[in-house]
């Protein structure tokens, strides 16, 4: 009796260890991020605003809020319905590729590379086939984002025009087609001239709806930033430089003007929100290289209009530009904080464009030692674009470029970005002030 007792209790002790294993092997496992409690810091309420990820970022000096964009508990809840169906339960809904309206930037950013190119041909006279076929990249890039855009539907369509932050960038298609339909015209004169004036006229209704729809909304001031000079300063200033090589100087003289009178106008209020406001969330600091373009793409706007010559305004475009350029270099830290995401690809067309004013410049004044200078500056950008390709790819082979969404179609209000954490009242400041509005 005693030994069967004693084998009991063995037997009893032993399931009691495994069950103390399983135990502490259950309290090791962490939930799923859409399971766990959501604290306060990692949400701002907005007005049913559910966000897309793809800007994304990360501010090395905020490591408790790094960018991006926060999503809504409707989010939330869509989200783990999502994966719950992945799993095996009762929910299944298709994975989606969410392609926001700031990824247009991809092809914009080739055409840039591609007009860089040209500039050099005049002074180190490198073969025409390295633009054009830099062009034929950025067409493909185009053709491929607008129809992975268009297959979201028109319901996507209409919420990123009425959206604060990705309605500028829905002008950049068009804007692109106008840098490649002005390389085509080398080719197809008649057409390409034809597809630059289609292409701008759909730029500046597109330009033109939006300021009017700015001016009608209630403006948030924090929402104003450098993807605001697209639609109209660069679309004008883009269309001046393209008419010019197609022959229409009258036309060009016109868009010249609208590009520059909107860079004036807005180049005050988004400088004034820059220098006055908050900084920009991590996710929109990439953008703020665009505050280089409006100078150097009217300057090469003034030479494509004024013939190779120099004169007063010619000096003044380039004063502005050496300080915008400035600026850049003293940002240069806070570019290096931020996590790869595809706004780096707000770079690619600003740089270029700015190389490209630099090039024009070499080419009318020939300094000593152009040559190399050329060689350098074109070597420069050509290293950064590639850079960032070459990143692009890494990522999107990795699954990490575009984010998934199984529900795209109800994700389409605006997107809220993640502002920096407050550590002394414990929440994002986004939230603090958006408690204190209510």
């Amino acid at each position: 009796m005693a030994s069967i007792a004693i084998n009991r209790l063995g037997e009893v002790g032993r399931a009691a260890r495994r069950s103390l294993r399983a135990y502490r092997v259950f309290t090791r496992v962490r939930l799923p991020q859409v399971l766990r409690p959501t604290a306060v810091s990692d949400m701002r309420p907005a007005d049913g605003g559910i966000a897309w990820g793809s800007w994304g970022g990360y501010d090395g000096d905020q490591p408790t809020a790094g960018g991006g964009w926060v999503t809504s508990g409707i989010g939330e809840k869509s989200q783990l319905a999502s994966r719950l169906g992945q799993r095996g339960g009762t929910s299944r809904r298709p994975r989606r590729l969410r392609v926001p309206p700031t990824l247009f930037s991809v092809a914009l950013g080739l055409a840039g590379l591609a007009t860089a190119w040209h500039a050099a041909g005049a002074k180190l006279g490198t073969p025409a086939a390295v633009p054009y076929a830099i062009d034929i990249l950025a067409a493909v890039a185009l053709v491929t984002l607008v129809g992975l855009y268009a297959a979201q539907g028109l319901r996507q369509v209409v919420a990123d025009v009425r959206d604060p932050v990705q309605a500028p960038y829905m002008a950049v298609p068009f804007i692109t087609a106008m840098m490649l339909a002005a390389a085509l015209a080398s080719q197809s004169f008649a057409a390409g001239r034809a597809l630059v004036v289609i292409f701008l006229a759909v730029t500046i209704a597109v330009g033109g709806w939006l300021t009017g729809q700015w001016i009608s909304r209630d403006a948030d001031e924090p929402l104003v930033y450098p993807g605001y000079y697209l639609p109209t300063v660069a679309g004008g200033l883009v269309g001046a430089i393209t008419l010019a090589q197609v022959h229409l100087h009258a036309l060009a003289e016109v868009s010249f003007g609208l590009g520059v009178a909107s860079w004036l106008l807005l180049g005050s209020v988004v400088l004034n929100r820059m220098i006055t406001a908050r900084r920009l969330p991590a996710a929109l600091r990439p953008t703020m290289a665009i505050e280089l373009a409006p100078p150097a793409l009217a300057g090469v706007g003034w030479f494509a209009l004024g013939g190779r010559g120099t004169n007063v305004i010619a000096y003044a475009i380039a004063g502005y530009a050496v300080l915008m350029a400035l600026v850049q270099i003293r940002l240069f830290p806070v570019y290096f904080r931020l996590r790869f995401a595809p706004g780096f690809w707000a770079f690619t067309f600003s740089y270029a464009i700015a190389i490209t004013y630099a090039l024009e410049w070499i080419s009318r004044t020939n300094p000593s030692g152009a040559t190399g200078y050329a060689i350098a500056a074109i070597t420069a950008i050509t290293l950064l674009i590639a850079a960032i390709a070459a990143r692009t790819a890494v990522a999107a082979s990795r699954g990490q470029f575009l984010p998934a969404s199984a529900d795209a179609a109800d994700n389409w209000r605006t997107p809220v970005p993640r502002e920096p954490y407050d550590a002394q009242r414990g929440q994002d400041r986004g939230t603090a002030e958006w408690i204190e509005r209510r």
